[in-house]
């Protein structure tokens, strides 16, 4: 008789060994301390990117029906984040409320153009976390495929793969991303560009992990059995061979998100990113370092954002992966 996960569950509680499935491995993340605390800050700033992305477009959303940012301005701590000031507010730089000459009007202060820094902090999220899922997305997608099939062939396909992932790997990615960048933008860069570029520049890591696991799965009994059987290479990488492999890819992925958040937000401080008036934790950056002396808070909340959502990823990443790791007892 077949036996389901609850009722491996409810053995392990009577017997006192390891259960196992995704939801034990939730319960062990939360029973971590600074992976659950990673995992608050995921969820909130998720959550602030999709109210952000779904507020950036509501004209189009609405078939032209409501403007764009319209939920922000109805708040009462924020305003339109690419609004354009009237010439008695350009280069006003308005200190946080805690500073003197502060006020609550805004929290954070305001820019060189006098536009509210917590509203272009909260629109700037949007940008960040997109970037850091798609790139994640399109190197894991990338990396999986090439691994698993150059781990699960070998011989010659597996040199021919492994060979062209090494050479990109060689490149630093953050090289190998602007030189992308400038040549497929043709010198105009934007954020779709440096996106794609990161996704690219991780495909090798992902390659090099999941080829790593492959090379042992293929020799297990369950893939000579379904050789055995005549089932075709194709749905064994893809129902067997991939799945036995993944959990190592799935805990890179996620400090991975990290990563390109943070390697974005570099490109955006270059130039290479975001592009003015959109909001961006990196040009805001690149905005304010010649301001570090004469008001420092224009550094510091972008550097604030960028931080804490990395470090959300990376603790989240880091339970995670002592979740998985059979070695460890749970």
């Amino acid at each position: 008789m077949a036996t389901t996960e609850g009722q491996l569950d409810e053995t392990a509680e009577g017997t006192g060994e390891a259960r196992v499935g995704w939801r034990h491995t939730i319960d062990q993340v939360k029973r971590d301390t600074t992976a659950r605390w990673g995992m608050y800050v995921i969820v909130i700033v998720t959550f602030v990117a999709l109210f952000s992305a779904l507020d950036a477009n509501l004209n189009r959303l609405t078939l032209g029906h409501i403007s764009n940012y319209a939920i922000g301005q109805a708040l009462p701590l924020l305003e339109h984040p690419e609004r354009i000031p009237p010439p008695g507010e350009i280069y006003r730089n308005e200190p946080p409320a805690f500073a003197e000459g502060g006020s609550w009007e805004h929290p954070m202060g305001t820019d060189h153009e006098g536009r509210d820094y917590l509203t272009r902090i909260v629109y700037g999220t949007r940008i960040s976390i997109a970037v850091g899922f798609v790139a994640t997305f399109i190197g894991l997608v990338g990396g999986v495929a090439i691994g698993a099939v150059a781990g699960y062939y070998g011989g010659w396909v597996d040199d021919a793969l492994m060979r062209f992932v090494e050479t990109i790997y060689a490149i630093p990615a953050l090289v190998l991303v602007i030189v992308f960048t400038v040549f497929v933008s043709g010198g105009r860069p934007d954020v779709i560009y440096a996106v794609v570029g990161v996704g690219l520049a991780s495909i090798p890591v992902f390659s090099r992990i999941i080829r790593s696991r492959v090379l042992s799965v293929r020799e297990m009994d369950y893939i000579e059995a379904a050789r055995a059987a005549g089932v075709k290479d194709r749905n064994i990488i893809m129902r067997h061979v991939i799945p036995n492999s993944f959990a190592p890819v799935l805990v890179y992925a996620t400090l991975q998100v990290g990563v390109a958040v943070l390697i974005v937000a570099g490109l955006s401080f270059l130039g290479y990113g975001a592009q003015p008036p959109t909001p961006d934790w990196g040009q805001m950056l690149n905005y304010s370092h010649g301001l570090m002396h004469s008001s420092p808070w224009h550094s510091i909340w972008p550097g604030v954002a960028i931080m804490i959502t990395v470090a959300g990823f990376n603790f989240f990443g880091d339970g995670l992966q002592d979740a998985l790791d059979p070695r460890i007892e749970n």
